[in-house]
């Protein structure tokens, strides 16, 4: 940390003229969120860097010239980025060095009540709640599992939606996206100002020296997955193979100030990155949350629902299933998953709404509970031409159904009930549907 100190100390000394400046660093991400890009063949199409597949490539590319440049201004071939392990208990406080207002480490726009020693809340959506540490923790491990394993069988699930030439730049995240990558951004920003700068929002996240640990943890969590994948079997924790994916590049200054190009299959072996993470365990892979007790299933009380909707109340949806009762050998060729689709925002906000399955009674689910089934949560997205409007977001969120629906002994049920509860902000919903996924 004291080199990661220096490091951002000689980079916020560099003139704001220089590409390798903190000035400028932080605005290659900006420049990716917020449309300052269009795709090459398709001007009038934005090119975004969240929302889809390219989530954790295009972060490992922008931390590794990150870290080529501070290795450079250290004079320390091997100077190493630090990461935050938010993952795991011992790691679940902001680190101090952070937090010292006297050190280029320190933003003060951020949530003061966050600060050292309040553990992070990976559900975090602008209101504190009044869990023990003991209870946080759980609460923490329990989403983890959700995210990293039980939501996330398939190369599409963790990554996010492919995103090809000609398409619209958000077709959906991942499920660490989401959570806890999106949740960590606002439990950090300042929660009175209207975007949760700077941490808390694209186009200014990038200001706050926070931003490279969290994101290295992200980085971190890409190989945890594929990890455990080996290790257990899960067959679909593996990456695309998708030429679109593998080709596709981004433009960054490295640490001759030079413009480079660097495509996904560059970036898929750390080891050529000349990294590696060391000293964590991952405790959240034995952290299945289990079921609520008592839980009633009596779907004659539910009431018609009119699809398009607006989330501003608890709305509860029956979801046919096109097939049940699958076999074993069904269920590993193909994942069951609950999509979500038409998610819209005006992006003047942050928006999250929980999704519960089979769980009419919501309010008897425990936080981190088996019945909720995933949350969708987006930060704010404002334009940055000072017009205080919201540049549109429209996407999707898909959920694994494989595994859920067996802890709930609902493989049998012609249908699942859905229930989406929103928590902050608005937003509309187009459709809900089940399919069958093989990738």
């Amino acid at each position: 940390m004291a080199k990661y100190e220096r490091a951002i100390a000689l980079t916020k000394a560099l003139p704001h003229t220089d590409p390798r400046s903190f000035y400028q660093m932080a605005n290659i991400h900006c420049a990716y969120c917020t449309g300052s890009y269009r795709q090459t063949t398709h001007p009038e199409l934005d090119m975004q860097i969240h929302f889809s597949w390219f989530f954790f490539p295009f972060h490992r590319a922008y931390l590794y010239f990150f870290e080529r440049i501070a290795a450079k201004l250290l004079g320390e071939p091997d100077f190493a980025l630090p990461f935050w392990s938010w993952d795991v208990p011992d790691g679940m406080r902001m680190p101090p060095e952070l937090a010292n207002s006297s050190s280029p480490l320190y933003d003060p726009v951020r949530n003061p009540r966050h600060a050292p020693p309040r553990l992070v809340d990976l559900g975090f959506v602008g209101v504190e709640s009044n869990r023990t540490d003991e209870q946080q923790i759980q609460h923490n491990l329990r989403t983890m599992y959700k995210q990293m394993i039980g939501n996330a069988a398939l190369p599409s699930l963790f990554h996010g939606q492919p995103f090809r030439a000609g398409q619209f730049d958000k077709p959906g995240p991942g499920t660490v996206e989401l959570s806890p990558h999106n949740t960590v951004h606002t439990w950090t920003g300042d929660i009175a100002l209207a975007n949760v700068e700077n941490m808390g929002t694209y186009y200014s996240a990038g200001r706050d020296p926070l931003f490279y640990p969290h994101n290295s943890n992200i980085d971190r969590l890409w190989e945890a997955w594929r990890e455990v994948g080996a290790a257990r079997g899960y067959r679909g924790h593996v990456d695309f193979t998708d030429r679109d994916w593998l080709d596709s590049s981004f433009l960054f200054y490295d640490e001759e100030s030079r413009l480079v190009r660097i495509t996904v299959r560059d970036v898929l072996d750390i080891e050529k990155l000349r990294y590696k993470f060391d000293g964590v365990g991952m405790p959240w892979v034995d952290a299945r949350p289990p079921t609520t007790p008592n839980m009633r299933k009596n779907k004659a009380l539910l009431k018609s629902v009119r699809i398009p909707l607006s989330l501003h109340k608890v709305v509860t949806v029956e979801v046919r299933r096109p097939q049940v009762l699958r076999s074993t050998q069904e269920k590993e060729a193909h994942e069951e998953v609950l999509v979500i689709d038409g998610i819209e925002t005006d992006g003047t906000e942050m928006v999250k709404f929980d999704v519960y399955v089979n769980a009419m009674e919501h309010e008897n689910v425990e936080p981190s509970g088996r019945e909720l089934a995933g949350s969708y949560m987006c930060l704010s997205h404002p334009r940055i031409d000072g017009t205080c409007k919201g540049m549109l977001v429209e996407t999707s969120m898909w959920v694994a159904l494989n595994e859920l629906l067996e802890d709930l002994d609902a493989d049998g049920d012609d249908t699942v009930t859905v229930t989406l509860v929103p928590r902050h902000g608005k937003v509309k919903i187009r459709t809900l549907r089940i399919v069958y996924m093989v990738e």
